[in-house]
């Protein structure tokens, strides 16, 4: 991400003795992800190659200094599909974007973005936006939600606290009291968390998940733990990661495996390596197997660039 500082001066070479007036101009960053990658994979049996964007994007965020110690914080972040310009029929789609405030109690934002149990993950899934990620089999709960209204506490002694209310805006719907918590620990290289989800992916649904992840020797560790209770039947998924850098080369590794997807069960085990160009650029190839207990399996193997500005 680059910043960019936007400075406005108003002056009057007219007057030789022109007063000087003060502007309080936002901080405004506009940044941006390419993430593309060519991919062999093998579906329902048949094999056939693609060019895939990788949830490519681009956005603008800032913040601006208010009276009463509030900061004004917002952001609005598109995805954009430069392998073929489509998605659904569109050219752009919404991701995360709100508007908000920040003071020393505290954060509170409005809009459209990602449940405080969805961002709860950090860095455990390492295929994020690729076939590996956790959403395409260990979770249905990864979620990015319409008409939210979320505080975030200040850090104390390194909890966090989220709160998320989910708006139905229908007097019809019977998910009105749809909400995401998390609760998170930080405290040099650990990382703890738990979330819980009360009717975010539907009335009768509730997600509990739970996460941990270190860094020691050089390596990353993490795992997540995740339990489904929909309707009264519940069902469990999990995943493990590890990635290890030795000079510019990073090492990934992931193995899960759920009955959340997939009532009859599944598992996924993904490899990789991402071999750093520069500031924001990367190399990235990969290889993921998905496994199912009563459908055909899948694999997909690909190479890719990604660059971030």
């Amino acid at each position: 991400m680059k910043k960019t500082a936007l400075f406005l001066a108003l002056t009057v070479p007219a007057l030789a003795h022109a007063e000087k007036i003060e502007i309080n101009v936002p901080e405004i960053d506009f940044y941006g992800k390419l993430n593309l990658s060519v991919q062999n994979a093998t579906e329902e049996g048949n094999s056939f190659s693609e060019v895939k964007s990788n949830a490519s994007r681009l956005g603008l965020k800032g913040k601006s200094e208010l009276s009463h110690g509030l900061k004004a914080i917002y952001q609005l972040e598109y995805e954009t599909n430069p392998d073929d310009g489509d998605k659904d029929g569109k050219t752009f789609t919404q991701r995360n974007s709100y508007a908000g405030l920040d003071s020393d109690y505290g954060q509170i934002i409005v809009g459209k973005f990602d449940t405080p149990l969805k961002r709860l993950q950090n860095k455990i899934d390492l295929f994020n936006d690729l076939e590996g990620d956790i959403k395409n089999v260990i979770t249905k709960s990864d979620n990015r939600e319409d008409n939210s209204v979320q505080y975030t506490s200040p850090k104390f002694a390194g909890l966090q606290l989220k709160v998320d209310q989910i708006v139905s805006e229908d007097e019809t719907s019977e998910r009105k009291d749809a909400v995401s918590t998390s609760l998170t620990y930080t405290h040099g290289d650990y990382y703890l968390g738990v979330a819980y989800d009360d009717k975010v992916e539907a009335n009768t649904t509730d997600v509990l998940r739970a996460v941990t992840q270190v860094k020691v020797a050089g390596a990353q560790l993490g795992a997540l733990w995740e339990k489904q209770d929909k309707d009264g039947d519940k069902a469990e998924g999990w995943v493990l990661s590890a990635a290890y850098k030795v000079g510019a080369v990073k090492l990934k590794a992931q193995h899960g495996e759920s009955e959340i997807n997939n009532a009859e069960g599944a598992r996924t085990t993904s490899v990789g390596a991402d071999y750093k160009l520069g500031k924001g650029a990367k190399a990235f190839v990969y290889y993921t197997a998905n496994n199912y207990k009563q459908a055909d399996n899948e694999d997909y193997a690909g190479v890719g660039l990604e660059y971030k500005f």
